[in-house]
């Protein structure tokens, strides 16, 4: 087909022009919710993110883009999540061999001997802090402890959306926080801040924002006792529960604390649970690669593979243990990573028309004391989770966008590295089409939506750092200038 391409220099964009796009998007996505409820994550949510990116390609197109740059920016916004997307294949893959291996099941065995359902949320969080700071990495937590404490809290029949929001707040409390996260070098990095600057910083907001979240999980615990001995006999009698099985969780983490890229971390997990299965569970590994008539060691492989492939699926006659133990593989993330690919589509469309930097660039007059510019940082950052589906975009573009106006005001780049910690990292996990909610929400097996009122921590933050800069506005120093150097 022939490509139709613009002659001349594009022009820039109308905010009426980044407007329309804006308002196609959010308009198809609340048409999709409306419809289809939950189940617009599987399929009606894409297509509504499908149409409005090529909706913004005709109006890049109009303003003089050449259908083929279009095309090749498209392309490279969905091969930046080319890492996200191989973590998502990876963590299918280990949930399904920690379900064959009996990984999951010892996770959710020993933990119901020890957690409590009147403080099982608060305990959830915290634990989910104390590795998230250690290892800096809250997909990794999420898909490895997370998993198991949502087996947990299906056996105490507590709530699975209360679980995901204390799992999540947990671990994108220390995803922020820890000099080994990503994320946490990227904000210091686009405001050049320097980085235990920037954690110090991120401490007066986070640490009221984590103290009033631990507050509510406390309060929400369910009053009573749980008598786990039941369960744990039913477990136990179907699944040989050992200690053991734990190796492969100490493998993700001692990797994850090497500084081990979170695909490799979460792959050689998966690898070991696959083989803790063919040792501790070589009766299920044969059962689910259904060839009796082949030599053992291959149905062994075939098992394991089966599971990386396609998941677990467990038959033992009760629906809770069925339920609890049949789960993961790789294709299992195949719609997550249709939602994350139409949503970087369009977001790669509205960064090279422009249109992002339209719509923010005139906030900033707005925007007269410290406060309202960290308010507009914040609603910049959030509303980039919402329109880019990219948590990566929502750090770097207002970074780039609003460093200038930070310097010209003598704010130190803490701030500005603080703030958008505080909001464009810690919001990606709400919206169902960000590449961190679409993770979250197949991971913990929880609609984004459902979860969002008890992330508290990630909806505390954002307003923690407002009123800090509200508070904090007058005490607010640049940083030294580096001392001139001696002549002599």
């Amino acid at each position: 087909m022939t490509q139709v391409e613009q002659e001349g220099p594009p022009r820039p964009p109308s905010l009426v022009d980044s407007l329309v796009a804006v308002a196609v998007l959010i308009a198809l996505i609340t048409a999709s919710f409306l419809l289809f409820g939950e189940d617009a994550a599987f399929g009606p949510t894409q297509v509504a993110l499908t149409l409005a990116a090529t909706v913004a390609a005709g109006i890049a197109w109009k303003n003089g883009h050449g259908w083929n740059e279009i095309r090749q920016d498209v392309v490279a916004g969905i091969a930046s999540a080319l890492p996200a997307i191989f973590i998502l294949f990876a963590v299918g893959a280990l949930i399904g061999t920690w379900a064959l291996s009996g990984t999951l099941t010892a996770m959710v065995y020993y933990a119901l001997g020890v957690l409590s359902p009147n403080y099982f949320y608060l305990s959830a969080c915290v634990i989910c802090m104390l590795v998230s700071l250690s290892i800096g990495s809250s997909w990794t937590v999420v898909a490895t402890i997370g998993v198991g404490l949502m087996g947990v809290a299906y056996q105490m029949d507590l709530s699975q959306a209360v679980t995901a929001g204390a799992v999540i707040s947990g671990s994108y409390f220390g995803d922020k926080l820890s000099p080994l996260s990503d994320t946490v070098n990227l904000a210091a990095a686009a405001t050049g801040a320097q980085l235990y600057d920037h954690i110090r910083a991120s401490l007066i907001t986070s640490i009221p924002a984590i103290a009033l979240a631990l507050l509510g999980f406390g309060l929400l615990g369910s009053p009573g006792d749980f008598d786990a001995s039941g369960t744990q006999a039913a477990i136990s009698a179907r699944h040989a529960v050992t200690v053991w099985a734990f190796l492969p969780v100490v493998l993700v983490v001692v990797l994850s604390i090497m500084r081990c890229p979170p695909f490799l971390a979460i792959l050689g997990g998966a690898l070991a649970g696959g083989v803790m299965a063919v040792i501790l569970q070589p009766g299920l590994v044969l059962q689910l690669a259904s060839r009796p008539e082949l030599p053992d060691w291959i149905g062994l492989i075939k098992g394991v593979w089966q599971a990386m492939a396609s998941g677990f699926v467990y038959q033992s006659g009760d629906p809770d243990l069925d339920a609890l133990l049949s789960r993961g593989g790789m294709d299992s993330m195949l719609n997550t990573i249709w939602l994350i690919m139409a949503a970087l589509a369009f977001g790669a469309v509205l960064e090279r028309a422009g249109m992002l930097e339209r719509i923010v660039a005139p906030t900033v007059r707005f925007a007269r004391s410290t406060a309202s510019l960290v308010a507009t940082v914040v609603a910049s950052a959030i509303g980039m989770n919402i329109v880019a589906g990219d948590q990566y975009l929502s750090v770097v573009l207002p970074g780039r966008m609003f460093k200038a106006e930070f310097a010209r005001r003598d704010l130190p780049p803490r701030l500005l590295s603080r703030t958008l910690g505080d909001s464009g990292i810690v919001t990606a996990p709400l919206i169902p089409w960000n590449s961190c909610g679409a993770f979250m929400s197949a991971t913990l097996g929880v609609f984004a939506f459902a979860y969002l009122p008890f992330a508290f921590f990630n909806l505390l933050n954002p307003l923690a750092t407002i009123i800090a800069a509200a508070l904090l506005a007058r005490s607010i120093t640049p940083d030294p200038a580096p001392a001139a150097p001696r002549q002599g």
